[in-house]
Parts: structure tokens; C-alpha cells; sequence
């Protein structure tokens, strides 16, 4: 993707102001990593005639491939091979009118310390872009930008200059012109319509956007012929997004008209009601899906496992369903922080029978662990190593066995919804994976499975129909259909191989009468199983 932005100027004003505004020195090169890419900004020409500054986004394709779906970042629905084949490395689009918000903000803003008188006078200025997806084509690019007192040319692209029968393509090389324009109000115009001719966003829209649109729409949109269409597509045709949006517009219109601020007419709530709810955190979200669960499944006992800094424990606290509180971690500091966060030593004496925290290792077995009621495993299993995670099966499932799991975990598809994260990384540094619906359904339903448990799916956060919630939980569940004395379910009894067989946990030995099992203790009898030697194996790794 390239976008060039030239002006001309005397040796009074030099047009090498354009680097003061910009905020990059015309003498460097410069490179910003963005969410999807790098964005390179240099100036292939400058002095006081004649200053151009050059924005080259290098786009990451196949990280916004592979994470992108149907419409989503990096995908180009129309394209017969769109999870291979698309325009975003190439194409002006969402991409780059990001880009340009975070790589010229304060240039947007119209702010400059060094020179704060720069950003109000207008200035000639000439945009180009080789490249830009115009669905509508050169007619509706005029519509957009003429009225905003560009002259515009768009030269239409052929599909392929050896063969001009096949006729054009939807892309357009733009050329923008004004004599008096402000460098803000063009970044601004960019900012905005980019997307709009591309009817695409390689991000979700979420109520955000509004606010987005208006701020850099100030001045020119409410007044513009084909607000409308600008705001329909800017907003990817969301329709409550739109009404809303369009609704404000015309309190802005009828603010003008009527010299007045818009406050002044915004007036059918009290001021200080008015606010507008913030959306929950997703940590909010992902707190109080498990606490209902937990209330559904009758749990009293419940252990959390991998508590970190307790935010779930305090939670459970205030609920006086649940009796026994048990917070496990490996980590002391985190414990040590975890009791500050709860004021144990401050704590009443009914208060503090309920809870406990406890340090350990959850890929050893726990004697400590077992008999409860629920065990909650939230945004633990991607920070273990692959390798490791059988022996944390086995410790939770085949040794506590709790009546009741409840699993939580980053949907990874939900990723390219978060415009903030760069293209193909992980939601936190500690990730050792993060897995798409389908694998997290495939290890649950196996976990289940092997140990005898039922499993369901519940999302957290919103559910998207394209890339699913930003949160994905799986309710296990031992019923008295389940409980057998070899632990197993009848189908899977039918199923053993000879390795299988020998796959007997430490809790089922400890199930067996006296005489059955002699003296042994439930410690020698987990010894036993190919399943304690698999873990074995992971620690001695």
C-alpha cells in the first residue's frame, strides 16, 4: 500500500512545513509497527519548493489470512480463493486509513507543538494513490471528494493491459488537488473515506465507531451531499450504528442552523443522565458466566485453579452459596498478592474459614484437591506447554475428579476482531497456543471422554457469526450416569485397547474393596497406571 501527500511552497513558506506537521523529519526514514504490519514514512523529495512524505504500509498477508475469515481481516469476500488470494497487501483500504490515524495522529488532530500556528492555514495539496478499491468507481469517488473541494482524478484500472476486452477493474489511481486545504482536513477526509470506497473494514465494528466517524466527519460530514451512503458504509452497514449515527448528524445540522450548541438541543435528558454505559470488560464477563455456572451446577466446594491474583476467589466471596473457597497457584508472589487483594489479615473470622489459598503445581497430583464439588481452570491451559498438558488432565480430571470442571480459554478466531492486536500474535505473552472452536471442542469432548465427564459449550462476550465469542468455556460435568468402578462410560469400556487397559487412575485402585486391593494406599495404586506414567514423564521432562 502507498499514499504520497505533496505540497508546494516559497522560500517564505518553505514547503518543508509539511515535516512539522507530520511530525516526522524530512531527512529520516522512519518505521512504526501497526496491528497488521509495518508503516514506513520517508520523503522521496524535499525543499522549500516542493516537499513530498511518502506512507509505505507493508502489510503482513498471511498472518491476516490465517486469521481472517470471510470479511474479516486480511479476507476478500468476492475473491474465488479468499483465503489465499486478496488486495490487502496492495489496495488502499481500512489498513492504511488506520495507519494514517496512528502514524499522523497529532497531524489529524491539526496539533504542533513546535509550530502551533502551521495547522490552521491552508495549504496546496496533492494526495495520490496508485492503488485504491472504489466499489461505485471513478463516478462515486467524485461524489465523495469533489464537494470537499477536491478536484479529483480517477483513472479507472484495467484487469489486464493485454487484454483490454476484459475491461476494467474496481480499482482506481486517485490523484486528490486542492489549492487551500488544511493538512488535518485532508487527513480526515482520507481517514474516512478510504474504507467507505472499499465497502470493507478489516476489523469489527463495534459502537465505538460513531464516535470515530464524528470526531473525524467534524465540519464536513453533516453537510455533505452523500452523508448517507458515507455514513451506511463507514459503519458496514450496520444498521442500529447507522441510525444513530445519522441521528446525531442531524442534531449537528440543526445546530448550525440554528447557531447553538448541540447540547442546547440534546436536552430531552438531564445532563448529568446522560452518560452513555461503558461496555463490560470481558474479564467482567468472563467472571460472572462462571459464577452462574457454578450457581447452576449446585457447586458449595469449589477450587480455582491457577487463581493468579484472586480476582475470581473475591468474586465467589460474596456469593454465600459457596461455602469452601480454595485458590491454587504456582506462583507464591502471585498468592502474596492475592492475599492483599482479598485483606486476609483484616478478614473476619466466619469470612476467612471459607477460603484458602494453596500453592501448587497443577500438572502434579494433589492429594489435597479432591472431594470438592467444582473446579474452575479460567485462562489456564494456554499458558502450559502442549506437552505438559496431559499431566494436567490426569491431575484434574483423573485424580481430583470434582463433580463439576468449568474450562475458559481465548477463542483464537476472535482475534482479528481486536483492531489493537498485531496480525498473527497471541493476546498475551505467556500464550504457549491459542486454539480456533473446533480444536478446543475436539480436546474437551477427548477429555471427557477418557475420564468419564459429559461436556457442553458456552460462549462469553459477544458472539460474533462469523469468528465466534472472544471467550469460549466447556462445562464438564461426572454424573451418576457416568460413575462406574473402573471409571470409565460403557462405550469407552468397549473400547479399550491393551494400552488402555492398563490406563487405571489412582482413584478407581482406590475404589476397589479391601480385599480387591490389600493394603496398598491410594498413592501406590496411582503408581500403577500407564496414565501416572505419562505424567511421570512430563515432569521428568
Amino acid at each position: 500500500m502507498f499514499l504520497t501527500i505533496t505540497t508546494t511552497g516559497t522560500p517564505e513558506r518553505p514547503a518543508t512545513e509539511l515535516g512539522h506537521l507530520l511530525h516526522k523529519h524530512p531527512d529520516k526514514s522512519q518505521a512504526f509497527s501497526t496491528s497488521y504490519g509495518t508503516a514506513h514514512v520517508l520523503y522521496p523529495e524535499a525543499d522549500d519548493l516542493r516537499c513530498t512524505a511518502a506512507l509505505l504500509l507493508e502489510v503482513d498477508a498471511v498472518a491476516l489470512v490465517r486469521r481472517g475469515k470471510g470479511k474479516g481481516r486480511g479476507g476478500a469476500p468476492d475473491a474465488a480463493l479468499a483465503q489465499y488470494v486478496n488486495d490487502r497487501p496492495y489496495a488502499a483500504s481500512s489498513l492504511l486509513a488506520v495507519a494514517l490515524s496512528g502514524v499522523f495522529s497529532s497531524a489529524m488532530r491539526g496539533v504542533c507543538r513546535a509550530r502551533p500556528e502551521l495547522p490552521a492555514l491552508p495549504r496546496p495539496l496533492r494526495v495520490e494513490i496508485p492503488s485504491l478499491p472504489a466499489r461505485g468507481g471513478p463516478v462515486l469517488v467524485r461524489r465523495l471528494f469533489e464537494p470537499l473541494g477536491w478536484s479529483v482524478t480517477a483513472e479507472p484500472v484495467p484487469l489486464d493491459d493485454r487484454f483490454p476486452e476484459w475491461g476494467d477493474s474496481r480499482y482506481v489511481h486517485l490523484v486528490l488537488e486542492s489549492g487551500a486545504v488544511t493538512l488535518a482536513e485532508a487527513l480526515r477526509h482520507l481517514y474516512v473515506l478510504l474504507p467507505v470506497l472499499d465497502d470493507a473494514k478489516h476489523y469489527w465494528v463495534s459502537s465505538d465507531e460513531v464516535d470515530k466517524l464524528l470526531r473525524a466527519g467534524a465540519g464536513w460530514l453533516p453537510g455533505h451531499p452523500e452523508q448517507k451512503l458515507i455514513t451506511s458504509r463507514y459503519l458496514t452497514r450496520r444498521w442500529s450504528l447507522t441510525r444513530q449515527a445519522m441521528e446525531r448528524l442531524e442534531l449537528v445540522r440543526l445546530a448550525e442552523t440554528d447557531d447553538s450548541d448541540v447540547e442546547e438541543l440534546d436536552n430531552a435528558v438531564a445532563a448529568e443522565t446522560g452518560t452513555e454505559e461503558k461496555p463490560t470488560p470481558l474479564a467482567v464477563r468472563r467472571r460472572a458466566a462462571i459464577v452462574a455456572e457454578l450457581a447452576a451446577a449446585g457447586a458449595a466446594r469449589v477450587l480455582d485453579l491457577g487463581c493468579g491474583q484472586a480476582q475470581l476467589v473475591q468474586e465467589l466471596l460474596k456469593d454465600p452459596r459457596f461455602t469452601e473457597i480454595v485458590g491454587v497457584d504456582v506462583s507464591v508472589r502471585a498468592l502474596t498478592i492475592a492475599g492483599r487483594r482479598l485483606k486476609l489479615d483484616r478478614m473476619g473470622e466466619r469470612q476467612a474459614a471459607r477460603v484458602k489459598l494453596l500453592q501448587g503445581s497443577l500438572v502434579y497430583t494433589d492429594k489435597r484437591l479432591k472431594g470438592y464439588d467444582a473446579a474452575v481452570l479460567s485462562e489456564v491451559i494456554e499458558h502450559l506447554d502442549l506437552s505438559r498438558l496431559p499431566a494436567l488432565e490426569y491431575a484434574v480430571f483423573g485424580a481430583a475428579r470434582p463433580r463439576t470442571v468449568l474450562v475458559t480459554t481465548p477463542n483464537v478466531e476472535y482475534n482479528v476482531r481486536w483492531e489493537s492486536l498485531p496480525a498473527g500474535h497471541v493476546r498475551h505473552g505467556d500464550h504457549r497456543f491459542e486454539w480456533t472452536r473446533a480444536e478446543f471442542r475436539a480436546w474437551a469432548e477427548t477429555v471427557a471422554r477418557r475420564h468419564g465427564y459429559t461436556v457442553g459449550f458456552t460462549p462469553i462476550g459477544p458472539d460474533d457469526p462469523e469468528v465466534g465469542p472472544p471467550t469460549q468455556m466447556a462445562v464438564f460435568t461426572r454424573g451418576a450416569a457416568n460413575e462406574r468402578t473402573d471409571g470409565r462410560t460403557g462405550a469407552e469400556a468397549g473400547e479399550r485397547t491393551g494400552e488402555e487397559a492398563g490406563e487405571r487412575t489412582g482413584e478407581e485402585a482406590g475404589e476397589r474393596t479391601g480385599e480387591e486391593a490389600g493394603e496398598r494406599t491410594g498413592e501406590e495404586a496411582e503408581e500403577r497406571t500407564g496414565q501416572e506414567t505419562g505424567e511421570k514423564e512430563a515432569e521428568a521432562a
